[in-house]
């Protein structure tokens, strides 16, 4: 088996930079040019992208950045002893002891164990001690290897993060635990350690489930059952929650269990004792799993709606872009009336027996018979697609707050907003009932002979009662007034209204790069994209506008690094490179390393930029049928000639602001070693 680490990917007492992100960059240019990586943009964008879900620092001075990248090639190691320390987000301060996990986007297990061995370790003292006093990488590297190659006495000795083969003795309390993180390397595994470690100290017995990538031993039933309170540290979903239905419940992000293990399993134990403590529901409801504060306990109001809202557009999006690119094909190969004709067509006509050139010249067709009946086809194909925009955006919103459960209920209420002419926001309003009404209906204390009932057949039958009751008695018809009220309003729209509606979806889509107001902004522009057609075409224009205006930032801050590259480090001037296909393929997150290296010039000059790009499309009537893809959905892109000029002056200005603004606001010198680089690149 290869070895992960080797002296060449060791650094010690070096200065790589004053933030996470630059650390992470030279790191990732040391693996890439030991040949174990291929990419180095993709390998630091993919352990940036990581970062950003949680930060990777924990107590003791330590970080482990990691990720999974297809840039990868060996499962790598490579770690640094910085001096300066950099700020990795742990609480007790900065980070020294670096160690960045690269590993293949398809490891094998044996390599992800070893990999988690390692994270393990770093959360003992002595081996973190050891590190410190290093004098020299071959040191590093003899440290690295006991770690994760240990003698089978010490294997044995380990921590035990599954259920143990006898019971604990009598009268001690016994808690259970679920860790799982993003990329199941490292924080799953420490946190399992910390939380046995914290249990251990105060005599509590502690089995631990451990949902990593290496693959997880589930907890023996039996244990669970003993159990008197689950803790779960974990950022994504708990696979078969139903196991712990009942017991009480601390939930937080996983980094919580590697900080506050000690605090977690205090919380676990008074809950146990509380009937009033938050309990796993029968139906294994995700918003119990996935959503409480790191402090342990409910989220807010605000942000549970949040998260609700998000998980329901994401799953919308995907019905969306396949239905919005059909459509446009549609009409590329039928003209706009195939909206009209496109069901006589398909009833009347086969592939073997076409329309015939009456219907050609109808829809002014340019494409021949062949092409007004495969125009149809496709135009249907995405309708109905499209008519799942408003039932999937529902549907989602529902298993946000009630998991499985709630699908049914959500479904029927986004169908029925969609029969009532409410919308989306009746979809919104519908979803909200419904999960809500679910997830109540689910924490309902029932006999045990009913429990298998209630995820299937009570809670979707009188969740879908509730929801689309209400939708149909009380809410549908006001909310299609409301509706059609708001789409009249955007038809209406032009002049300075529609531009200044711009400008807003501009600046919100370059505020915070892919962040909550983007993602508000480019939600907005989705949910209304249903409503959009040949009469009326503000929707589009508006999608048009959310889209554009993401382009900007990364394409400008490609042409900044290559204006003016002494304004801009080695790393940025890479990153500048992969900005300029980001861009076009409207990923506003290829301006990302650059804000956070520089944020206060590049913030402000990105949002320059994209609110004249998103004033300009709406004033020059430009529209997208397609929710995402840039500039490689050209065909359904409306006048496509002013969508690009409108991308181009933003750019421009966003570059030139860009520049400006680290000329002669802040100047930023690039680092010493780039300029060296530069000289004897000269």
């Amino acid at each position: 088996m290869t070895s992960l680490i080797t002296e060449e990917l060791v650094l010690l007492d070096a200065n790589l930079g004053g933030t996470s992100t630059e650390v992470i960059a030279k790191l990732a240019e040391r693996v890439v040019a030991q040949g174990r990586a291929t990419d180095v943009i993709a390998l630091q964008g993919d352990a940036v992208a990581r970062e950003s879900k949680t930060a990777t620092g924990v107590p003791g001075g330590i970080a482990i950045p990691h990720c999974r990248s297809t840039a990868v090639t060996v499962p790598t190691l490579a770690m640094a002893r910085l001096n300066p320390a950099v700020d990795f987000g742990a609480k007790d301060g900065a980070a020294d002891l670096i160690f960045f996990i690269a590993a293949p986007d398809g490891a094998d297990k044996e390599h992800l164990k070893l990999l988690s061995k390692l994270a393990r370790s770093l959360v003992k003292k002595d081996f973190t001690a050891a590190l410190r006093a290093a004098q020299n990488p071959a040191e590093i590297v003899a440290l690295v290897e006991a770690a994760i190659t240990p003698a089978p006495a010490a294997e044995a000795s380990a921590p035990a993060t599954a259920a143990p083969s006898t019971p604990a003795p009598a009268g001690q309390r016994r808690l259970v635990a679920v860790t799982a993180c993003p990329t199941g390397i490292a924080h799953t595994y420490m946190a399992a350690d910390s939380l046995v470690a914290a249990a251990a100290e105060v005599g509590v017995d502690l089995q631990v489930e451990t949902q990593g990538s290496s693959g997880a031993t589930p907890l023996d039933p039996a244990v669970i059952a003993a159990a008197e309170a689950v803790i779960f540290a974990v950022d994504v979903d708990v696979r078969d929650k139903s196991r712990f239905a009942g017991k009480p419940l601390i939930q937080s992000p996983v980094k919580r269990g590697i900080d506050e293990p000690a605090v977690m399993i205090a919380e676990a134990l008074a809950a146990a004792q509380d009937p009033n403590a938050r309990r796993v529901p029968a139906a294994s409801g995700s918003s119990d799993a996935t959503s409480s504060s790191s402090s342990g306990g409910r989220e807010s109001v605000g942000a549970a709606l949040k998260r609700a809202l998000l998980t329901g557009v994401s799953y919308m999006i995907p019905f969306v872009a396949g239905g919005g690119l059909l459509i446009a094909l549609g009409f590329l190969l039928g003209g706009y009336a195939i909206t009209t004709v496109a069901d006589d067509i398909l009833a009347a006509n086969t592939l073997f027996n076409l329309p015939g050139a009456d219907m050609v010249t109808t829809l002014d067709a340019k494409f021949g018979p062949l092409g007004v009946y495969l125009g149809a086809v496709v135009f249907k194909i995405g309708a109905l697609s499209m008519s799942f925009l408003v039932p999937a955006l529902a549907g989602y919103i529902a298993y946000a707050f009630a998991d499985r459960p709630g699908l049914a209920p959500g479904f029927t209420a986004g169908a029925v907003a969609g029969f009532m002419g409410a919308g989306f926001l009746g979809g919104i309003v519908g979803g909200l009932i419904a999960g809500l009404a679910a997830r109540w209906i689910g924490s309902w204390s029932v006999p045990r002979w009913m429990r298998g009932l209630m995820p299937v057949v009570i809670t979707p039958l009188l969740g879908s009662i509730i929801a689309s009751g209400l939708m149909f008695l009380l809410l549908g018809g006001p909310i299609a007034s409301l509706t059609t009220g708001l789409n009249s309003w955007l038809s209406g729209m032009s002049g300075a209204a529609a531009a200044l509606l711009g400008l807003i979806l501009g600046l919100m889509m370059a505020f915070d790069l892919g962040g909550p107001v983007n993602k508000v902004a480019y939600s907005f522009a989705v949910a209304g994209l249903g409503a959009g057609a040949a009469a009326n075409q503000a929707p589009w224009q508006i999608m048009a506008a959310v889209m554009a205006a993401g382009m900007v930032p990364p394409l400008a801050l490609a042409l900044a690094t290559s204006l003016d590259r002494r304004l801009f480090s080695n790393a940025e001037r890479e990153n500048g490179k992969a900005a300029w296909l980001l861009g076009a393929a409207f990923i506003s997150e290829g301006a990302i390393p650059f804000a956070a290296a520089d944020p206060l010039p590049v913030i402000p000059a990105s949002m320059l930029g994209a609110g004249v790009t998103g004033t300009m499309i709406m004033s020059m009537g430009v529209t997208s049928q397609a929710p995402h893809g840039g500039i490689f959905v050209f065909f359904a892109i409306g006048n496509l000639a002013m969508f690009v000029v409108s991308i181009i002056v933003g750019t421009i200005i966003s570059a030139l602001a860009v520049i400006a603004l680290k000329r002669y606001a802040r100047k930023t010198p690039i680092a010493a070693a780039d300029l060296a680089q530069e000289k004897v690149a000269a």
